[in-house]
């Protein structure tokens, strides 16, 4: 559209939303104030465009669960303790926003919100109770209130409204019962509106005709009556021609330095139906956005600050404790499903070369790695399927947490709650991810080489997404958290492989599938001359730091990355991760790969399992003191 939009002169947005940013930062007490939107969360039917807007203004996208109060200021919980949160966007309704003095049930607000707007400590757009404008009690009222606040009256008349807890006003509803449209007045569906649609009682059954009109008699603070007017239409585009269709629209304003500021564009829905009686907003079920047309060339305005005042940073801010730890997970879950493709692979390209029977031990082991659990603290099937169903199930059947679908939908829930950090060819990807192994279960076995074609378009896709964040993401903490995720599982899924395929009885086909499975085939081939051995083996897939699949490599990674983290300790000393990473990292520097055993290498596991649980420990949300500082030092 971005020559259609420049040739119509469409008025661009970027201008009010500079200064409705600015008119947040007017109204924070500190110089360079930390603003937050604050989300309902990715299940949200608006979380994409919160995300959205949370990225183009520069805000932190906050949940309820980030936020914690300390003497009546709002802090985020970050890797680096808390940080101090100067101004809202509120995205939640109003009665969802304080569990301490709202709604005691709310699990999306923050417990002392209210007190801390109360005491001036944190500046709110959308304040709660600002909903009250809305309500269409005052629909009535507005000629009269803008005569008494404005000097002048209204500029655009509204629709005729008899609040029915106001004088006589019940009277004329019920009167002309059947000429009025009955709306619900500070809630959408008081009795006889359950559906929280505005009711034409000329179009009701009789018993919900007087059902509404008994609940309007017994108590009308609850309901508003309206004249029945017909909208406006707009063309659409309905079955292959223009038709005319009734629509309404919503604007938006700010509040900025300069008194308010009125967006030039706005929000229409369009009904489904050409009735052009006045529908709410919610009904309908087409929307567009609304362009404002000008009759010159607009200026090209931009969010972007121009000028040479502008201060150079190389930091995006702290990093929100749930933010890693999303980071962390999709980084893990992205690890754990290109093993198990791999698997999938190397055990079906065994099965359809119909290998000998000296190589039974490997198969046997990669079917009992694939053979999938419905949960995890569930005990594995009996295998009673054949090898192609088994590796089919493996990919696709999304019942079982292991299966390449399942993890690619939970690494895409990671990544929806952190939406706002990756761009977009990272999402396209994950997309098409999901839907290569999101594929309906088929009724008969699909052969080995389906589902190998199947694995490797998968692992095609997990490249180019690994390639994406390798060159393009930021090297911030964001990008540590996701990277240690990745290494620490790698880690894991490496140890656990050498115990399975390496261990002393080990043949040459089991030594030859680690090889397979650690992607280190044409590594070993060139270093090694002859044919697998033991100890090469193992050394390639734990010790070798120059091996990038190597546990050593991964563990060499983890503690750069640990190094650069922000620290709470104010004595010098390591905490808990770096300890532990360093400790891993000195055994298998001194480890020597002809002597290592299955307890040995347990040990490297346990160790890279208690790294991961340490950096939870430290760097995520544990609670209502997660992430708090030692002294008040650390509050910033």
């Amino acid at each position: 559209f971005a020559n259609l939009y420049r040739d119509l002169n469409v008025d661009r947005l970027a201008g009010f939303f500079r200064e409705f940013r600015a008119g947040l930062v007017a109204a924070a007490t500190r110089s360079e104030p930390r603003i937050c939107l604050l989300t309902p969360g990715p299940y949200s039917q608006t979380y994409y465009e919160q995300a959205y807007l949370a990225r183009y203004l520069g805000f932190l996208l906050v949940e309820g669960g980030d936020l914690v109060m300390r003497d009546d200021k709002v802090h985020v919980r970050t890797i680096a303790g808390l940080k101090r949160a100067d101004a809202l966007l509120r995205r939640i309704d109003a009665e969802w926003c304080d569990p301490l003095e709202l709604n005691a049930a709310s699990q999306l607000g923050v417990p002392g919100l209210m007190e801390s707007i109360r005491s001036g400590e944190v500046v709110v757009a959308n304040m709660p109770g600002a909903g009250l404008v809305e309500s269409r009690a005052l629909l009535g009222y507005l000629q009269a209130m803008s005569r008494r606040l404005l000097g002048e009256d209204l500029l655009l008349p509204h629709i005729a409204t008899w609040w029915c807890g106001g004088p006589n006003a019940i009277e004329t509803v019920l009167s002309d019962f059947d000429n009025k449209a009955i709306s619900g007045a500070f809630i959408d569906n008081p009795p006889g509106l359950e559906d929280g649609r505005t009711a034409l009682p000329s179009e009701l059954a009789p018993n919900q005709r007087e059902r509404l009109r008994h609940a309007i008699g017994r108590r009308g603070v609850d309901y508003v009556g309206q004249e029945i007017v017909r909208l406006s239409t707009t063309p659409a585009w309905i079955d292959g021609s223009i038709q005319p269709r009734p629509f309404t629209l919503r604007v938006f304003a700010a509040a900025t330095p300069d008194g308010w500021r009125i967006m030039p564009g706005g929000f229409c829905r369009m009904s489904d139906n050409i009735d052009a009686r006045a529908l709410s907003m919610g009904e309908g079920v087409s929307s567009a956005d609304v362009w404002v047309i000008e009759d010159k060339p607009v200026e090209q305005t931009t969010l972007l600050s121009t000028g040479d005042n502008v201060r150079i940073v190389r930091q995006l801010g702290n990093l929100p404790s749930r933010a890693a730890d999303n980071l962390f997970w999709f980084g893990r879950y992205l690890e754990r499903a290109e093993a198990t493709l791999r698997l999938v692979r190397c055990y079906c390209a065994r099965v359809a070369e119909g290998a000998p029977d000296d190589a039974a031990s490997a198969r046997a082991r990669m079917q009992n790695l694939l053979t999938p659990r419905r949960a995890e603290d569930e005990p594995k099937a009996p295998v009673t399927k054949s090898p192609a169903e088994i590796a089919a199930a493996a990919l696709h059947d999304p019942r079982y947490v292991s299966s390449g679908a399942s993890l690619a939908r939970a690494a895409r829930s990671a990544a929806s709650i952190i939406r706002e950090r990756l761009s977009q060819d990272i999402w396209q990807i994950l997309g098409d991810l999901e839907h290569r192994l999101a594929v309906p279960m088929s009724a008969s076995p699909l052969p080995e080489a389906e589902l190998i074609d199947r694995a490797e378009g998968a692992l095609h896709a997990l490249s180019a997404l690994s390639g994406l964040i390798q060159e393009n993401f930021n090297r911030v903490a964001g990008w540590a958290f996701l990277d240690i995720g990745r290494r620490v599982e790698r880690g894991i899924a490496t140890c656990g492989l050498a115990r399975m395929f390496a261990d002393r009885g080990a043949t040459a086909d089991n030594l030859d599938v680690i090889l397979d499975l650690i992607d280190s085939q044409i590594t070993y081939r060139s270093r090694y001359l002859v044919g697998v051995a033991l100890a090469p083996v193992l050394d390639m897939a734990l010790l070798d730091p120059n091996n990038p699949r190597s546990v050593a490599f991964q563990v060499q990674r983890i503690n750069e990355h640990l190094a650069g983290l922000p620290t709470l300790r104010q004595d010098g000393m390591l905490e808990a991760p770096q300890r532990i990473a360093r400790m891993l990292d000195t055994d298998l520097s001194i480890a020597e790969a002809g002597k290592l055993d299955n307890n040995r290498i347990t040990s490297f596991e346990q160790s890279l399992t208690s790294l991961a649980i340490a950096v939870e420990a430290r760097y995520f949300l544990q609670g209502s003191n997660a992430v708090r500082a030692e002294t008040p030092k650390g509050l910033a």
